[in-house]
């Protein structure tokens, strides 16, 4: 049986509350009923198994959050595929809502406003009204707003059509999974940027070999999960699976499953600096292998081809043409950083401001994956949108902490917070309070279209600030949905190294921010990097080696992971004495 839409489905169930919850919000309801729906949409969208588990069983109101009208919803969704509650309400609405939320900035205060007083309906309406100046003159807005609607609605039209790693990854897993368990498969992966574990991938593009080319063909357009068979052949096959991806299937005889295994992964600009040392051998590289005039010489593995062309083996992470081509024919290529060598996770919330599992729960689901020792996270400050805990609030979280450390053998539990560094670089809380935490992360939250030089002035404060260990998602960016601030980093870089302060890679699927080519640039200036979920569920903690793929990308190996040291090293070099 197929699971691969696990997080799709959850995901299209947690879309369809949060537009529920946009309409409300545009409708002038009540601020609880809105808040239900996003807090019941942030629940699912964090689940670690299929919703339609939980509605099959009779269960959807034992999911937190989900009340019974909100119940009702998604048993009508799951049913049908649409929520009449929501078609009715979106019926009622003059504008187009869904197009215009997407632009970035676009909330549902803003797009009441602007139809309210300009008519404005669609995103061409808005473009219109920001290029001839008719928003400037609005309360709240002006010329600056003017501006940034016009980047946005550009940044929008720019970043459509592709796949998040962390929506990709596990649906390529899961039919990888699926074909290897057939008795006539003998090798399948997937290939492609996937592979290479970039941020975004186009489609998914997974090679087999087999000693039944029909019966592997006709068993992947048959998945339960196909839409529709874009192209069917003896040895090739495109299908659109559910949520619109395409997949891609080849089937290879194995005397060539190496080579087309290194073609298809790439990159494009890897593969040709390959074919030049072919050139220059007389040889002959392509995905049908590696000749010597009409001889295969190597083919069957990728380590027998890059072996044969005098390589050590190139982890597909590193396959960028940054010069991993030059380390591999000097045998100098790094021990790349692994999952195994993780030891913690330093960015995760709880309850206690916008998490939805409990410290306990945090600590256990961690203790699970084999981590030494983790450190709560959550907001605190002035940050009201995600639920910052005050000083008396970290006081009384920090009970809880120590009794849950106490009551869970195996796992050290550390208490720091996450605190917004405002716009004018200043923290959201006082140094007395900051003390009494074991690890303090400092992120951007607001204020991210700052011009660069006062961008950069806000995180260069925050760094000389004694109490500041680590910048959490230094730029706050959410992939094709926000443009992150501009940033100067090797001024952040050079401050970083000069305060010891640690730079974050962020793992959420939706942020990997740091992205690999400043993760790459901070390791090349010698800066302490560290790896966090930024969990707001146990169930997100998995993005952990989404965050490792961007390390190895930037080619970390563990020395340059603060979060692999064994507790005692990590305490020693962060100052803590529990």
């Amino acid at each position: 049986m197929f699971f691969i839409l696990i997080s799709m489905r959850n995901a299209e169930v947690a879309a369809l509350l949060y537009e529920i919850a946009d309409l409300l919000e545009l409708k002038g309801e009540m601020v609880f009923k809105v808040r239900a729906y996003r807090r019941a949409a942030q629940v699912i969208e964090s689940l670690g198994r299929p919703i339609e588990d939980a509605w099959q069983e009779g269960r959807l109101e034992e999911i937190q959050g989900v009340g019974r009208g909100i119940a009702e919803h998604i048993d009508e969704f799951l049913r049908s595929g649409k929520s009449e509650y929501y078609e009715k309400m979106k019926k009622t609405m003059p504008m187009d809502v869904e197009s215009l939320m997407r632009i970035e900035g676009m909330g549902p205060k803003k797009v009441k406003l602007l139809f309210d007083k300009l008519r404005i309906k669609t995103v061409k309406d808005l473009e219109a009204a920001a290029r001839s100046g008719k928003i400037r003159v609005l309360p709240g807005m002006g010329e600056k707003t003017e501006q940034n609607i016009l980047k946005g609605i550009e940044f929008a039209q720019k970043s459509g059509g592709r796949l998040l790693l962390g929506r990709a990854l596990p649906i390529a897993e899961e039919i990888v999974e699926n074909l290897r368990k057939l008795k006539y498969v003998n090798h399948v992966n997937y290939a492609g940027s996937l592979r290479r574990m970039k941020e975004t991938i186009g489609d998914i593009d997974i090679l087999v070999t087999s000693s039944d080319e029909k019966k592997v063909i006709d068993f992947f357009t048959k998945m339960p999960v196909v839409t529709d068979v874009i192209a069917q052949g003896p040895t090739k096959s495109s299908v659109h699976i559910q949520g619109g991806t395409q997949v891609d299937l080849r089937v290879l005889p194995e005397s060539r499953y190496g080579s087309a295994l290194m073609y298809f992964t790439g990159s494009k600009e890897h593969n040709i600096e390959l074919r030049k040392i072919a050139i220059a051998k007389k040889w002959k590289l392509s995905e049908y292998g590696l000749f010597s005039g009409n001889r295969i010489i190597a083919g069957r593995t990728e380590e027998e081809v890059y072996k044969k062309m005098g390589l050590s083996y190139i982890e597909p992470e590193m396959r960028e043409a940054r010069g991993e081509i030059e380390l591999a024919q000097k045998n100098r290529l790094p021990d790349l950083v692994t999952l195994k060598d993780i030891k913690s996770d330093l960015q995760m919330h709880t309850k206690w401001s916008d998490g939805v599992n409990t410290v306990e729960e945090m600590a256990l689901a961690a203790k699970k994956l084999g981590y030494e020792y983790i450190c709560i996270t959550d907001h605190a400050g002035n940050l009201l949108v995600a639920n910052a805990l005050d000083a008396k609030r970290l006081d009384q979280q920090r009970k809880e902490i120590e009794k849950s450390d106490k009551k869970i053998p195996g796992i050290k539990i550390l208490q720091g917070a996450e605190i917004d560094i405002r716009a004018d670089g200043k923290l959201d809380l006082k140094n007395d309070v900051l003390k009494e935490l074991d690890i303090v992360l400092a992120s951007l939250h607001s204020a991210l279209k700052l011009p660069e030089e006062k961008q950069t002035s806000r995180i260069l404060a925050a760094m000389d600030n004694e109490h500041i260990d680590i910048i959490a998602h230094p730029t706050g960016r959410l992939i094709d949905r926000r443009e992150g601030a501009q940033l100067d980093f090797r001024r952040i870089f050079e401050k970083a190294i000069e305060t010891g302060t640690v730079i974050e890679i962020n793992a959420q699927p939706d942020r990997m921010d740091l992205n690999d080519v400043n993760a790459f640039a901070a390791r090349e200036a010698g800066c302490a990097l560290s790896i966090g979920t930024d969990s707001h569920s146990t169930d997100q903690l998995r993005a952990m080696r989404l965050g490792v793929g961007i390390a190895r990308r930037a080619w970390c190996t563990k020395k340059e992971i603060v979060n692999t040291l064994p507790y005692k090293d990590f305490a020693k070099k962060f100052g803590i004495k529990k």
